[in-house]
């Protein structure tokens, strides 16, 4: 292979043997994870196990897979599973855990035990950014995301599915049943006796899994969303923008500083629209950056006039388009041009008063489309 580049060979014995610090450079990002985990006081957070017990195999320390969890956070690696791989085989996981190697049930049994606690440490990165000065800016956007949870649809229920569903079982009960009287009627005995037989087996089905549906129909009751995941019991039924798309999941709520980008606050829903999340996430944002104002930017989506008034007592400018609620526009007829203008708490905060000032707005911009001054 004369003329390219070599690789070493593979049995090649070196006078002084490598070490994994040699193989980190100094402005590596792991190497910012050791430290700031080392920093912290993970008794304070809440984390589970921070002494070790007299009795019973040793167990790695919290601040081992704590750091190994927000690796695989800033490296898109959710799985604990593929966590487990990475410690194998990875040069910074082995630099930064010492060539531990937990299992992937370790590393999951981890992440739902401390929970909270996690939440706490990312709390506390956000004011180390503040404190550092890399959060600056008092402007942030919220958006919301849907994660699709591990539930079928199948496995989710509500009235109205439950009810399609054992009308469905209904409709074929009845058909099983006309067939059977068919069959006493037209065909021989034998042939009569197998095919019945196996109409009677899927009859036998038909109600046990109406009966079924009932039982889970009585559960809805005591449920306040009127939902049902056998899955994932947290999880619920969202809409989705296509027609029929629907997914079973969580709404997951985020604010980003503007001109960071960074994460300031995050929280998980089981909402299925934006409406209430506007004020919530807000709040959050402004005490994770421990200003007195905040401005905050969202689609329309988030449009509520409590939630704006909300923010407007909590000394945060919110700016939300309002959604256009006529269908003229792709009907290509006559929409109203005025500026996407939000009547909100700080324009006038009595109804009355702001219902005057609409109209007398709209008056204005029709008296100037006939050219009256």
């Amino acid at each position: 292979m004369s003329g390219f580049i070599e690789g070493a060979d593979r049995g090649q014995i070196s006078l002084f043997p490598e070490r994994l610090e040699d193989w980190i450079c100094g402005d590596n990002p792991v190497r910012i994870v050791d430290v700031f985990v080392d920093a912290l006081d993970l008794t304070d957070l809440g984390f589970d196990r921070i002494t070790s017990a007299n009795t019973g195999r040793p167990g790695y320390h919290p601040s081992v897979l704590l750091k190994l969890f927000i690796y695989g956070y800033l490296n898109r690696i959710p799985s604990s599973r593929r966590l487990e791989r990475e410690a194998n085989r990875n040069v910074e996981v082995m630099w930064l855990m010492g060539r531990l190697a937990p299992d992937h049930k370790t590393i999951a049994d981890f992440r739902k035990l401390n929970a909270t606690a996690i939440r706490k440490t990312c709390a506390q990165f956000v004011e180390l950014c503040r404190r550092l000065g890399v959060l600056k800016g008092g402007c942030v956007a919220i958006d919301g995301s849907k994660f699709k949870a591990v539930n079928n649809r199948d496995r989710n229920f509500t009235p109205r599915k439950i009810a399609l569903r054992i009308s469905l079982l209904e409709q074929s009960a009845t058909r099983y049943l006309e067939e059977m009287a068919r069959i006493d009627r037209q065909e021989t005995r034998e042939t009569r006796i197998d095919t019945v037989t196996h109409l009677e087996a899927k009859l036998k089905r038909v109600q046990a899994e109406v009966h079924r549906l009932n039982g889970i129909a009585e559960q809805l009751k005591d449920t306040a969303d009127g939902q049902i995941s056998l899955t994932d019991p947290d999880a619920r039924s969202m809409a989705t923008r296509g027609k029929g798309t629907g997914l079973v999941g969580y709404n997951v709520q985020t604010a980003v500083d503007t001109q960071t980008h960074l994460i300031v606050a995050h929280e998980v829903t089981t909402v299925g629209n934006d409406r209430t999340q506007l004020a919530p996430m807000a709040k959050a944002a402004k005490a994770a950056l421990g200003l007195d104002k905040l401005e905050v930017i969202a689609d329309r989506g988030y449009f509520n006039g409590s939630q704006i008034l909300t923010c407007d007592q909590a000394q945060i400018t919110a700016t939300v388009p309002r959604p256009e609620t006529s269908g003229n526009r792709k009907k290509g007829m006559f929409v109203n041009s005025m500026p996407n203008v939000s009547y909100g708490p700080r324009l006038c905060k009595n109804s009355s008063l702001s219902f005057l000032f609409d109209r007398f707005y709209r008056l204005n911009f029709y008296l100037w489309l006939e050219g009256v001054t």
